[in-house]
């Protein structure tokens, strides 16, 4: 009678290893736990150049896809080439942002200043605690155009910029305007965040250089040439802004983007290089940065 009970609950603790096992997947197939509920959808305001004002859409598929309710675009302001500081100052009937935080209904507003310290971003961040005093932010650091560190912008080789650079040179490339972006988010964090983080920061050009880094190393399904991720001098081709976007989803929710369904931007760029391989990888390199980058507030397990 022993020996049968033995073998029965030997048996029932393999099925309950396996039916686990299932649950998580296979090891490195997501970060999340999978049975954490969905986070509540936020509503976001972005006050943007165009190194990120693409962003809006291919998130809000990215949480719908991910079952998060409640997610809205409450408004996207747009200024090419802009400093925070020039979003502050647009005249009061033009200025979309400074109405969407006088409501009190933005829960997270975010920003990409091209240079730090930026003083749009404090002014933006007092003007938002006024009205919501939970509201969060969130700082893109963007890459350089011309692959220059921003903090020298305008300044960059913008006719003819040599992208095939080596991993030595990418971890040198936008290290200063990092650097500067995280001193001032600290800043804003010890002044107005009350013991708690309300800034976080989406870490992209850090991101940007692990992918160029693993392009060079031929690690990259599909991207042979790190120029591959741009269309100019500065802008992103659709592989960027997928990376982007879902560097944005995991700061944004605390979830990982690993196995999501591709966005509508890498689908619609038709190139079979292009294909699901490469999607997959983009978001493992997205997860990987944001999970291990402590300003980005992204707990590693995907729990927020």
């Amino acid at each position: 009678m022993t020996h049968v009970l033995t073998r029965l609950l030997t048996i029932l603790s393999l099925f309950a290893s396996t039916s686990l096992a299932e649950a998580q997947g296979p090891p490195g197939a997501s970060s999340r736990n999978p049975l954490a509920a969905s986070p509540k959808g936020q509503s976001v305001f972005y006050a943007s150049h165009s190194l990120m004002w693409y962003v809006p859409e291919p998130l809000g598929e990215l949480a719908a896809a991910a079952g998060i309710q409640g997610h809205e675009l409450v408004g996207l302001q747009k200024i090419g080439a802009s400093r925070t500081f020039q979003h502050w100052e647009l005249p009061e009937g033009e200025n979309q942002a400074k109405r969407a935080l006088g409501t009190g209904k933005v829960n997270v507003f975010v920003m990409s200043p091209i240079q730090f310290p930026d003083e749009g971003v404090e002014n933006f961040v007092k003007l938002g605690l006024k009205h919501n005093p939970d509201i969060r932010f969130i700082i893109q650091l963007s890459w350089g155009g011309g692959d220059t560190d921003n903090q020298d912008f305008p300044t960059g080789s913008w006719d003819i910029v040599d992208r095939e650079k080596s991993p030595a040179q990418l971890k040198k490339l936008y290290e200063r305007n990092i650097r500067a972006g995280e001193r001032q988010a600290d800043e804003i964090n010890r002044k107005y965040g009350r013991g708690k983080r309300i800034m976080t920061l989406v870490p992209t050009a850090q991101a940007l250089v692990a992918l160029r880094t693993k392009i060079y190393q031929k690690q990259i399904p599909g991207l042979n040439l790190q120029s591959e991720l741009f269309v100019d001098a500065a802008h992103p081709s659709p592989p960027l802004e997928a990376l982007n976007a879902y560097l944005h989803f995991a700061v944004l929710y605390g979830r990982s983007p690993v196995g999501l369904p591709m966005p509508s931007v890498l689908k619609k760029a038709n190139r079979e290089a292009w294909n699901e391989k490469l999607n997959r990888t983009l978001q493992e390199v997205a997860w990987q940065t944001a999970a291990s980058y402590p300003p980005s507030g992204v707990d590693s397990t995907g729990r927020k």
